[in-house]
């Protein structure tokens, strides 16, 4: 299978997500202020989640921003790889939020406090208006980018969890029921943890430079094989500069030098590897550079 480069973000998306992640700052001290006042851990939960859905805006932004700066000095690889740093220590605080948020829900469960429903009520009716304006304005252009796509879906999750939270809320007003609080505390926080345990691998792979996921090296090898004047491949590495930046070495041995650019053409076309460095080697006795 193909790996094909993800599209990138127009200036008019990033303003798009700039606002989104204002109001989304803003949605989130509003709800913290909200659930300590009214007492509910829910709701403080769903601040912490919102508030790690922010970032995760900021970081796709900060990426399109850092990411169209040219190599310079040490960094000859560019600052594509600042968005992956960012969310790598994202996905950090949002599992420790989570952890922290199982906690006090737990808590909640075993020590039910009073809490005031109608506050949630109109805190979380508030935030789930708001996650639906910002699930509009990052649906813009998120079928061509797969952050973009993720800032969506989040915001998505974030307009369910402000559901849960109005629930919460009710049951307090009309049923009594303040444990209810605690369980969509504890529904929030397995969300939280999930969603970064699920993406920790793949940020740590890119970081680690692992091949993309799904990218085949025997295959690409066999591909390689077929172009003529090709007689053998060595020192294949491929590795992710950023989610969307695929690069690529090795050495071939073979007599003509003009290969290189059939090399590269079909590593691009046919696997999406827009960076390669290729060795034209005529013979392979004691390689030193081929130790990895």
């Amino acid at each position: 299978m193909s790996h094909h480069h993800h599209h990138e973000i127009s200036e008019k998306t990033v303003s798009y997500l700039l606002i989104s992640f204002i109001i989304n700052m803003l949605l989130s001290v509003v709800e913290i202020i909200g659930g300590i006042l009214a007492g509910s851990i829910a709701l403080i939960g769903d601040a912490l989640h919102n508030t790690s859905d922010a970032f995760s805006i900021l970081i796709a932004v900060v990426a399109f921003k850092i990411g169209h700066r040219k190599a310079e000095g040490r960094y000859t690889y560019g600052f594509r790889r600042a968005e992956i740093i960012g969310g790598f220590v994202n996905l950090i605080l949002l599992f420790i939020a989570g952890i922290y948020l199982a906690v006090e829900g737990i808590e909640k469960l075993i020590f039910p406090q009073p809490i005031d429903g109608w506050i949630i009520i109109w805190v979380s009716v508030v935030a789930l208006i708001i996650d639906a304006a910002t699930a509009k304005l990052s649906h813009h252009g998120s079928e061509h980018n797969t952050n973009l796509r993720m800032v969506f879906l989040h915001n998505l999750a974030d307009a369910l969890g402000s559901l849960g939270v109005i629930v919460s809320g009710l049951c307090a007003v009309y049923l009594g029921i303040n444990r209810v609080d605690g369980i969509i505390a504890l529904l929030i926080s397995a969300y939280m943890i999930y969603q970064s345990v699920m993406a920790f691998p793949k940020v740590v792979a890119i970081l680690m430079n692992a091949a993309p996921e799904g990218m085949d090296l025997e295959r690409i090898k066999h591909e390689l094989k077929k172009i003529s004047g090709v007689k053998d491949i060595h020192h294949l590495h491929v590795w992710c500069i950023s989610e969307d930046a695929v690069s690529a070495e090795c050495h071939i041995i073979a007599d003509d030098t003009d290969i290189i650019s059939d090399v590269t053409q079909l590593l691009n076309n046919k696997f999406g590897i827009g960076h390669c460095n290729i060795q034209i080697e005529k013979h392979c006795k004691n390689c030193k550079h081929c130790e990895f």
